[in-house]
Order: structure tokens, then C-alpha cells, then sequence
């Protein structure tokens, strides 16, 4: 397939990230398979609090130092000043630890990963918590007022398997933000799964069809829905620390009619076909736009 002539847009694949821990730091792998709830591993665990409703950096912004790590058949997980923390990567037994927990307005099926575990984040976070592993078993569908005629799934993301974003339209933030003074920030501000080269800033935004030729088979996304911004792309992923430019700057040009004026950046993405290959940096990526 030429990318460059069969579809309206063509760049590459420039960055692969996954998020093992919701709401913890994020891991830039070179590649990552496509499964049925997004990329392999991601947010496949989530801090709680005791009764199971989620912990994020909007409450707890050092959540962002917490780094998770999969090596071998365990998850690693290092923040400082804490002692190395492993756990099992697979799925616990079901039995004695399962357990419940909330998702914002969405109540899923879990495994509870222990009390060391617990500890480990109760200490660090100086709130009490619970850590737990999605259950496989459990299918949290996606609002079907975005995925039309597609029942997609996810596990422990706010609500879509996965998000896409370009890498100019980081460079058009930082534009704005240089020239009015402010620090610039990566794309690690915005918690991409996807970053696209060589389209315009926000084409995303105006993407059908997301094409990327993977090895076996072209993979198919649906850009479903614009990902409205909480206050987490002001969290400094380097040192935690809580500031306002971006979604200050945000407000002066991502206002978004499709989701009532709320700020946006970047698209969710839904798979239309594709699970199990394997996606890659570097990959070929084309794409058609939608002038609904």
C-alpha cells in the first residue's frame, strides 16, 4: 500500500507509549501489541482507596513519579526514596482477592494485588490505598454514543482504549507557549499511546480512518472522540510539581464545540481492525479525514 497516494494524509509512527499503572508514569517502548482493550499492559493496574474508587495525579500529582516497569513476569515499580517494589505481572487467581472497583461512573471487576502492595502505596502517596489488576474476564464496554456500530473495550483508562496525538501539534503548544514566556513541556504532558510525525498540528483532530502498516496486516483505528483536559497536562512529569501554563495556553485555542467547548487535545482511538499485531516506532501511518 503507498500511503502517500491512497490516503489523505501520510507520516510515520514516531512514538509508542503505555501506562501499566493509571495515572502513574508512562513507558516509551519502541513496540507494543494490539489487543482487543488497546495496547498490551496499559492501565492494566490502578491505585484505589480502600473502598476502591481510583487514585489519580489530579489529587495526588506525585503519582507521576511512580515508575512502573514490566521485566520479565513481573511488574517493577520504583519512586523515590522507596525501597524496589515486584509483583507478579499475571493476572491473580480468582478467589480470596476479588474485589471491586470504580472508574469514575463505571464499576469493574478486579483482582486486588495484596497488602505489600497496599503498603507500598499507602506510604508513598501518604493516603491509604489498595492496588488492583483489571480482570481479563470483565469487559468494560466504551460509550456507544462515540463507537456507533463498534462494541470496543478498555480496562482501567478514563474511557477509550487509546490516544493519538502528532507531534506538531505539540510543537505548535510550545510555540505559543515560548512566545508568550512560558517553559515549554513534552509530549508525556498529554499521556499519548500514539504519537504521529510528519502530519499538520491537530490533523488528528479531523481523522475517519488511522491506517498504520503493521507487519502482518494494515491495522485499522477510528478517531472516536475528542480527549477532553483535566488539570493533569499542568503536572510536571519530571519533579511533580503543579503548574497552570498549558491549560492556560489551552484555553486560548483548543476550546472544542464537539464536546461543549471543553478543552481538548489530541483524539481517543478505537480499533477497527488489527488486534494481535504488533505496532512499531517507525511504521508506516496514513490516513483519511472526515468533513462531517
Amino acid at each position: 500500500m503507498n500511503f502517500a497516494t491512497e490516503h489523505d494524509l501520510s507520516g510515520t509512527l514516531h512514538g509508542l507509549f503505555i501506562y501499566p499503572i493509571k495515572s502513574c508514569a508512562g513507558i516509551a517502548v519502541q513496540e507494543a501489541r494490539l489487543v482487543e482493550s488497546g495496547l498490551q499492559w496499559d492501565r492494566a493496574w490502578m491505585v484505589t482507596d480502600p473502598e476502591g474508587a481510583l487514585r489519580t495525579q489530579r489529587e495526588l500529582p506525585r503519582m507521576v513519579l511512580i515508575v512502573p516497569a514490566l521485566v520479565g513476569d513481573e511488574l517493577v515499580v520504583n519512586a523515590p526514596d522507596m525501597p524496589e517494589l515486584r509483583l507478579p505481572s499475571a493476572v491473580p487467581a480468582a478467589g480470596e482477592r476479588d474485589t471491586r472497583a470504580r472508574v469514575w461512573r463505571d464499576t469493574v471487576s478486579a483482582r486486588d494485588m495484596g497488602d505489600d502492595a497496599a503498603t507500598w502505596f499507602s506510604r508513598y502517596l501518604e493516603v491509604p490505598c489498595r492496588l488492583v489488576r483489571f480482570n481479563p474476564d470483565h469487559r468494560r464496554i466504551v460509550d456507544p454514543d462515540w463507537t456507533g456500530d463498534v462494541e470496543a473495550v478498555t480496562q482501567f483508562a478514563d474511557g477509550f482504549p487509546m490516544l493519538v496525538t502528532s507531534t506538531a501539534s505539540v510543537d505548535d503548544l510550545n510555540q505559543r507557549l515560548s512566545g508568550a514566556g512560558e517553559a515549554t513541556v513534552d509530549a508525556r504532558r498529554f499521556r499519548p499511546n500514539l504519537l504521529i510525525e510528519g502530519i499538520e498540528s491537530h490533523d488528528e483532530d479531523r481523522i475517519d480512518s488511522l491506517f498504520i502498516a503493521a507487519q502482518d496486516e494494515i491495522v485499522e483505528l477510528r478517531m472516536a472522540k475528542p480527549c477532553t483536559r483535566c488539570p493533569m497536562p499542568d503536572v510536571n512529569p519530571d519533579n511533580a510539581e503543579v503548574g497552570t501554563q498549558v491549560n492556560a495556553m489551552l484555553r486560548q485555542y483548543r476550546q472544542d464545540p464537539r464536546v461543549n467547548d471543553a478543552l481538548t487535545f489530541g483524539m481517543n482511538a478505537i480499533t477497527l481492525q488489527g488486534e494481535g499485531q504488533v505496532l512499531r516506532v517507525g511504521q508506516r501511518v496514513g490516513a483519511n479525514l472526515s468533513f462531517d
